[in-house]
């Protein structure tokens, strides 16, 4: 499961890695080429509501295979080379790219033990800033040797071989599937029944929005705001935001071994809230007067809380869940998904209409503790329907 979200992620943010290439060879603006992250994630709203019927009817395993063949699917569509290619390929892979989250939890949940529940939970989300990494690092170099069409093909290979393997342990993994699970109204329909009268699940979607788009706002900005405020050369501030990704990354599986061990999940995501207030107004105070190295610990920082909250999250959808599971991850996914559409730009037009990034950075920290105090009211219970 987690090289499945790690080659599916990576496809994702391969066009943008590659995005001055693309953006020469087909005469566009290099910022158009953002929207191809933008509609996977839009599309995945909408998979990730659905998906939980079709993981219940043909199996999580199958599911699987599906999501890895739709990145082989968009990696041949978005090498062709066109505006229409790609923007076909950005919608193909977003209707498996919500699916990733309820088919992995479907599979793992009922053979984990409880008390390594939220560390497994959280190693299967590093493969979301793994992607990341491997796509800023693998993908530049190929486009220098191959152009972007063959850099694309180059990544064939690894989630073809994926899906062929997975086939090994497809009948015993895909077992308790139903035959005759309805594709789309039933799993849908206790979705928004999770959201409509589980209050601790509603409030931990509302969260999840929050967090997810403060994570995605410190990445979209990151570069252009460290050569800015910090007066970081383009190379430093690329590296800086390697770094951010590196450090969600690794505080992953680290949260969710203290949340097995010390604290109460839901404590724990309220003290990431708390960081990731205290990560947003440190930034908001950077300048060239700040020392190189206090830059990079703050990003690092916000990294390791913003970047690692998603497998705790995960995990407390599955626990609050209890047998709909599946159905509150799809949920969970697509309120992540809906942050990282409309958080980011909302701090964009912040920044220009005050001319200045400080008050966005402000504002993202207020959302970030806001989202954070939710936690502080979440029961231990579960659902039960």
């Amino acid at each position: 499961m987690l090289a499945m979200q790690t080659l599916a992620t990576m496809a994702a943010f391969s066009i943008p890695a590659a995005a001055p290439a693309v953006a020469r060879d087909l005469d566009v603006p290099a910022e158009l080429v953002g929207f191809f992250v933008a509609a996977v994630y839009g599309v995945g709203i909408v998979s990730a509501l659905l998906s939980p019927g079709f993981v219940l009817r043909f199996g999580p395993v199958r599911v699987s295979q599906f999501v890895l063949a739709t990145v082989i699917v968009m990696l041949l569509a978005a090498s062709t080379g066109s505006v229409v290619s790609l923007l076909l390929g950005a919608a193909l892979l977003g209707v498996a790219y919500g699916a990733t989250a309820p088919a992995s939890t479907h599979l793992l949940v009922p053979h984990t033990p409880a008390h390594v529940f939220n560390l497994v939970m959280s190693i299967r989300q590093v493969g979301v800033p793994l992607g990341g990494v491997c796509a800023g690092l693998i993908v530049p170099p190929l486009v220098v040797d191959l152009g972007w069409r063959g850099a694309l093909l180059l990544e064939l290979p690894a989630p073809l071989l994926l899906l062929l393997l997975l086939q090994i342990p497809r009948r015993a993994w895909d077992a308790g599937r139903n035959p005759h699970q309805p594709l789309f109204g039933g799993a849908l329909r206790r979705s928004l029944r999770l959201w409509q009268t589980h209050a601790p699940i509603r409030r931990l979607s509302v969260a999840s929005f929050g967090y997810s788009g403060v994570q995605l706002a410190f990445i979209a900005f990151m570069t252009v705001y460290l050569t800015q405020a910090a007066a970081f050369d383009l190379v430093r501030a690329g590296w800086t935001l390697a770094g951010y990704q590196v450090a969600g990354a690794v505080s992953r599986p680290a949260l969710g071994w203290a949340a097995d061990r010390l604290f109460r999940p839901s404590q724990l995501l309220a003290l990431l809230g708390a960081a990731m207030f205290i990560s947003a107004l440190a930034a908001a105070g950077f300048s060239p007067s700040w020392p190189s190295w206090m830059v990079v610990a703050v990003c690092l920082f916000a990294g390791a809380t913003a970047s690692g909250f998603t497998g705790l999250a995960y995990a407390e959808y599955a626990r609050l869940g209890a047998s709909r599971g599946t159905e509150a991850t799809g949920l969970g996914s697509a309120a992540m998904f809906a942050g990282v559409l409309i958080i980011p730009p909302v701090f964009g037009l912040t920044a220009t209409a005050f001319g200045s990034f400080m008050p966005s950075y402000v504002m993202l920290g207020l959302l970030a503790l806001g989202s954070g105090l939710l936690f502080l009211r979440a029961p231990r219970g579960s659902v039960s329907l």
